[in-house]
Formats: C-alpha cells, sequence, structure tokens
C-alpha cells in the first residue's frame, strides 16, 4: 500500500515537474519574442513588475483601502482633484497629438494600415508614443486610489476595477509582442480623446458647484465611451486577435449593464420621490 502512494506521489511531482517546464519555456519564448524597440522602456523587460504592479492596486482597492478607511473621515482632495484631471488633460492630449504626428495624420490611409516594424523616425516615434499610452494606465489607476481615500465606494464598481486593471495587462503583451502602429493603434487614440473629455469634465466637477452649469453634457459621457468601444471593433482586420476582440465586446456588454443599472436606480429614486410627494398630508395633532 505503502509503495503505490509513494509511486503515485511521484508520478504527481513529475508531472508538476513537465507543467512547470512548459509554462516556463513558453515564458522564455514569448520574452524572445517581444519588440527589441521597447525592451529599453520602463516596465517592459518582463510582465511580472506588471502584474505584481496591478495585483497589488486590486488588493489596495478592495481590501487595504477600504479596511484602512473604514474608521477614517474621506480626505478632502479638491485641489489634488483639479490638478490631478487637469494634468490628465494636457497628457492624453499630447499623447493624441503624437499618435497623429506618429502616422494618423501624415502617412496612415485610415484604412488598413499594416505595422511599421522598422527603425525609421516616425516608426520609433510610434513606439514611443504607444508606450506613452501603456504608461498612462498606471497613472489612471490613482482614480480608484481617490475614490477610496475620498469613501466613494459606491464608484468603485466591478465596471471600473475591470477596465483599470485588465487595460495595462493586454496593452503590455500588445505593446511587446506586435510592432506598434498599424490599426491596433486606433482604438489608443480614439480611447485617449475620450479621455480628453472625461477628464476635462471631472476636473471641472471637482472646481466645484460654481462650474456646474458647464456640465450638461454629463448624459452623453456614457455613450461616448460606447461610440469609441464601437469604433474600434469597427476597424479590426485579419491582424488583430481574437482575445481582444473578445475583450473588447465584453467590456462593451458591462459598459452597458452599467448605463442600464445607473438608469434603474435614478427612475427608482425618481419614483420613490413622486410617491413622498403624491403622499396625503396629515396636519399634526
Amino acid at each position: 500500500m505503502s509503495s503505490s502512494l509513494l509511486v503515485v506521489g511521484r508520478n504527481k511531482d513529475k508531472m508538476f515537474q513537465e507543467v512547470l517546464s512548459n509554462i516556463l519555456r513558453f515564458y522564455d519564448y514569448l520574452l524572445k519574442r517581444t519588440d527589441a524597440r521597447v525592451r529599453d522602456y520602463p516596465l517592459m523587460q518582463s510582465p511580472i513588475q506588471m502584474t505584481v504592479i496591478l495585483l497589488g492596486y486590486v488588493i489596495f482597492v478592495l481590501y487595504v483601502g477600504p479596511r484602512c478607511m473604514a474608521n477614517r473621515k474621506p480626505f478632502c482632495l479638491k485641489t489634488t482633484m483639479i490638478v490631478y484631471n487637469f494634468s490628465m488633460v494636457a497628457f492624453n492630449a499630447y499623447i493624441v497629438y503624437e499618435f497623429l504626428m506618429s502616422g494618423w495624420a501624415t502617412t496612415y490611409t485610415w484604412r488598413c494600415d499594416l505595422c511599421d516594424p522598422s527603425s525609421s523616425p516616425q516608426a520609433l516615434r510610434m513606439v514611443r508614443v504607444a508606450w506613452l499610452f501603456y504608461f498612462s494606465k498606471y497613472i489612471e489607476l490613482l482614480d480608484t486610489v481617490f475614490f477610496v481615500l475620498r469613501k466613494k465606494h459606491s464608484q468603485v464598481t466591478f465596471l471600473h476595477i475591470f477596465h483599470h486593471s485588465i487595460l495595462p495587462w493586454t496593452w503590455w503583451w500588445g505593446v511587446t509582442l506586435t510592432p506598434a502602429g498599424g490599426m491596433g493603434s486606433f482604438h489608443a487614440m480614439v480611447n485617449t480623446c475620450v479621455h480628453v473629455i472625461m477628464y476635462t469634465y471631472y476636473g471641472l466637477a471637482a472646481a466645484g458647484p460654481r462650474f456646474q452649469k458647464y456640465l450638461w453634457w454629463k448624459k452623453y459621457m456614457t455613450a461616448i465611451q460606447l461610440v469609441s468601444v464601437n469604433s474600434f471593433k469597427f476597424s479590426e482586420n485579419k491582424q488583430m486577435c481574437y482575445y481582444s476582440i473578445t475583450f473588447w465586446h465584453a467590456f462593451e456588454y458591462c459598459l452597458g449593464q452599467w448605463k442600464a443599472l445607473s438608469k434603474n436606480k435614478k427612475n427608482n429614486k425618481n419614483n420613490q420621490k413622486n410617491k413622498k410627494i403624491n403622499e396625503p398630508q396629515y396636519e399634526k395633532m
């Protein structure tokens, strides 16, 4: 009996070693295929650093942050939020400009433009702006950190965490395994345009009530996001990977569900308000 258990144990150990060996070989294979033009950029040497940062982000916003803030008052970050949001407007506007100058406003045909794997000045400029877009996703993690510190827990939704944690991870593989540029950069440029609009709204909202009259376009924000997602799907060509198509369909579904949920909450709130108004009022005795 003991000998048979020993054999089973050895077989399991051998199987585990084979699986681990195959994973490591596949990992080495992927690293060898990475674009040499981006290897010297920060956070591009391996996916380990990126994964650790994103795991730390998820753990903080879901567990550590809320527990630390449980018995504390919300932080007043008005000035910080104004500076942060308008800095992001400027940064994203610069990224849009670089995408345009790297091809979309110069040599691209807006049809099925291919990636340029060369080391020409324009190709290297596209590599640089692709990395800037990727790096901006780490800065945007502060959005959720500010929500936690201000105890805006209702805004830390599944969609919000899914978007902020998955997009940097997918873009690391996109930037390293395929040459930057081509149709693959279209959704990044559109996404950055949307972020210019979004951070402008957030900056004005953080500035206080006197700027509320300039935020009449708030109701169009979700529609703008949905249009940007669909614009990416229509721009896809045969070079695009199936997993990226699936990701954007999933994100569109989550965004649509969030919009429907927000609308239902607003309707329920209005119904309760109307019910309260229509209730008969009795004079106090």
